[in-house]
């Protein structure tokens, strides 16, 4: 499975390491907490950064606001997805001073889009990312198998009426595809980019590039960023790991614009050979979740090792 790809793929990328060259002079390693970004948006902030997982109020309540106010904490970017159970606005008020991206994806009825773009525009938000890989979701077996579907308690935080309980009833297989299949453009182009970009001043981060032909059309279309990604190896099976896919990015992209990767990574080690692939930073989804889930302080004990649990 793809999931296992990219996590087992930093193993696959070693360190090339060359001994006996005088390392007395080496300090203890240190990441600096300073980066640059597109025009217009913050400065600063760490390497390593939350993803947009959907639906996270499934593990709690709280885990949405543990993830932005834990985000706030460590000076880092805190990603909301448009299918939270958290709102723009309730994100925007637990988390003032966090640095806020928006995940984005485009609905058939593009006034969906306007308006979400304009409600994070106006709640602080600092940059759009644009999910261009799932245009349609992936043949979740599982959720098929189980007729998923949000329980009864929760919504889409950022909706209201049929499009926030739409995803709590499932016809004939998976709630989620379902909804994905009605509301979502699956005829999106890069043409649908100049108008994205037109109707918002935000940098535009382009996130499940895994090519160079698509990282060039990006630039070529005037996105700010990209995410190299496979949307956590469960939209299209048997693709490379993002780690596998970034070296060729980064040389295409040759400094044009920032690459940031995520998927498989689980400790400071994948982050490391992340950065020196070119990636200038990482997105980190299920540990966030894990950690989110279990511990007291959030900005404190942020990430907990997947190894942890495994003895629960």
């Amino acid at each position: 499975m793809c999931h296992h790809g990219n996590t087992g793929a930093s193993y696959i990328w070693p360190p090339h390491c060359q001994i006996l060259n005088d390392n007395s002079y080496c300090s203890p390693p240190h990441i600096s907490n300073s980066g640059s970004y597109p025009p217009n948006s913050q400065k600063n902030f760490a390497l390593m950064a939350n993803s947009p997982p959907a639906i996270t109020g499934l593990l709690n309540g709280s885990v949405g606001f543990c993830r932005s106010s834990a985000a706030q904490g460590a000076g880092t970017i805190y990603v909301l997805s448009t299918i939270s159970t958290s709102s723009i606005e309730e994100v925007a008020e637990a988390a003032p001073n966090a640095i806020k991206w928006f995940q984005l994806y485009i609905y058939k009825d593009r006034n969906v889009t306007l308006n979400l773009v304009s409600r994070a525009e106006r709640a602080g938000f600092k940059a759009l990312v644009l999910t261009v890989d799932a245009p349609l979701f992936g043949d979740r077996r599982l959720d098929i198998k189980n007729k998923f579907s949000l329980p009864s308690h929760l919504r889409l935080g950022n909706f209201e009426g049929e499009l926030s309980t739409k995803i709590n009833n499932a016809e004939s297989g998976s709630g989620l595809n379902e909804y994905v299949m009605s509301l979502f453009d699956a005829s999106v182009t890069w043409n649908d980019i100049k108008w994205l970009k037109s109707i918002t001043k935000l940098p535009l981060v382009l996130k499940g590039i895994l090519t160079p032909q698509d990282a060039l059309l990006a630039i070529e279309y005037g996105a700010a960023a990209i995410v190299v990604s496979n949307h956590g190896a469960r939209q299209i099976d048997t693709i490379p790991a993002t780690i596998e896919a970034l070296s060729e990015i980064t040389k295409a992209v040759n400094g044009r614009i920032e690459i940031y990767m995520d998927g498989g990574v689980r400790q400071g080690v994948d982050v490391l050979k992340a950065l020196a692939l070119g990636a200038k930073m990482v997105f980190v989804g299920r540990p966030m979740l894990w950690g989110c889930a279990t511990v007291d302080d959030a900005a404190r004990d942020m990430i907990q090792h997947e190894s942890y649990y495994s003895h629960l």
